[in-house]
């Protein structure tokens, strides 16, 4: 019997000797979709004078990823329980590197545009089996977010490295093209490292054997998956708010060296800052409360949001980037509180739950917030940002509400004893 089964029939804790390749393989599975999934926007600039773009036409180079990865986390979530996470993991990886190599098959508008929606399907299926493995691989729930915390971290990286990346090719006059071959060549590396790592058995196997393609959709009748489902979209609105529509926002602003520096550089400096409150939150969520963290944190993030729109872009340049610094946490916290209410059987269904409000809310707030500013400000993005202000709002609203009633509290210590 190998590792993995003697863990599967004793259903206790993974073997320590396997966590460190998993964590490894799950951090570069992270940096490497984060990579290329929030690079779009500089490929989105470029693509648009390579191939004559409209505006419409070339957002749906995002579009097309988020719907993608919408319908995976709902309607394919459920394989991360039914065939295991190995093969889950295998499976979307096989995908993402065959689509992403495909890129230099054809330069048609709508062949990148399928291609882009198979990666967005595959991103669906192994990141949910990712965040089921996160599962089998802690020992609480305050482990869970700690680790899903350092995830993202490393997601934040990649969103990092990503657009960097697409800058310097079109510097030296490659094509954007070679960030997505790179991609494939991670995730070649990252399926033969699949192949030889010992994976932990989920320990109520047996139950896995129920899941199917509306496990999903049936837990949009539980409150805790519905919940946390919620506060992620709201958080997602804010977040996409900020490297969406801030260069337009900040587009001919004109202000101190100092301020016009940061507005040229906005985007980046909330990456930057988002990268680094992801690592803090390692240590900050071992002294203090999780509850009171998302509290205080959400309210930073209204405040900065609020000034924002109250006292105009010479106040907004500043405080729109320092947000990224507080919405570091927010959504692997949430995304790990609502994942860990549910049985580890349950695990891959309630990520992919999770992973379809995440592109719903990507996909459509950005639209909403255009639509406002032309309908309402006159082309103005001031007027967008107001509307992203009651997002932000409506999400301190929800963690004052988590801090004060608690409301998973009892899910969450019923999952330490019973799931971990």
């Amino acid at each position: 019997m190998n590792t993995s089964d003697q863990t599967a029939a004793a259903g206790t804790a993974p073997a320590k000797s396997m966590i460190p390749m998993v964590v490894v393989l799950s951090y570069a599975m992270f940096f490497m979709f984060a990579m290329t999934t929030d690079a779009v926007g500089e490929i989105i600039n470029i693509a648009k004078k390579e191939m004559s773009l409209s505006n419409t036409e070339a957002s749906l180079f995002h579009w097309a990823t988020m719907v993608g990865i919408a319908l995976s986390g709902i309607l394919l979530g459920f394989l991360a329980d039914r065939i295991g996470r190995r093969k889950a993991i295998i499976l979307g990886l096989t995908i993402y590197g065959v689509s992403s190599a495909a890129f230099f098959a054809s330069n048609a508008f709508y062949f990148y545009l399928s291609l882009l929606f198979l990666g967005g399907l595959a991103i669906g299926v192994f990141k949910t089996a990712i965040l089921a493995l996160i599962g089998d691989i802690s020992t609480s729930t305050s482990d869970h977010t700690r680790r899903m915390n350092a995830c993202e971290g490393f997601f934040a990286i990649g969103a990092i490295i990503g657009p960097l990346m697409v800058v310097t090719l079109d510097s030296a006059g490659l094509s954007w093209r070679w960030l997505y071959l790179f991609a494939a060549a991670l995730c070649l590396v990252m399926i033969l490292a699949s192949l030889k790592t010992d994976f932990p058995e989920p320990a109520h196997k047996t139950e896995t054997k129920d899941a199917s393609f509306l496990s999903a959709i049936r837990l949009m009748g539980n409150r805790y998956a519905m919940g946390f489902s919620g506060a992620i979209a709201l958080y997602v609105a804010c977040e996409v708010a900020i490297f969406v529509w801030a260069p337009t926002l900040f587009a001919g602003y004109t202000g101190t060296p100092l301020a016009m520096a940061i507005a040229t550089y906005a985007v980046m400096i909330f990456f930057v800052l988002r990268a680094v409150g992801r690592f803090l939150a390692l240590w900050i969520l071992k002294v203090l409360d999780w509850k009171v963290v998302m509290a205080a944190f959400t309210g930073a993030i209204f405040l900065c949001f609020l000034l924002s729109t109250l006292m105009g872009k010479d106040v907004a340049v500043f405080l729109l980037p320092l947000s990224g610094l507080f919405m570091s946490m927010i959504y692997p916290t949430f995304n790990s509180k609502g994942i860990s209410c549910l049985p580890k059987a349950k695990h891959g269904a309630a990520a992919g739950l999770i992973l379809f409000f995440t592109a719903v809310s990507a996909a459509f707030t950005p639209l909403l917030m255009g639509y406002v500013s032309d309908a309402f400000g006159g082309g103005q993005m001031e007027a967008g940002f107001r509307l992203a202000a009651v997002f932000a709002g409506l999400l301190f609203a929800f963690a004052l509400y988590n801090l004060i009633a608690d409301p998973a509290g009892n899910a969450l210590s019923e999952a330490d004893s019973r799931e971990y």
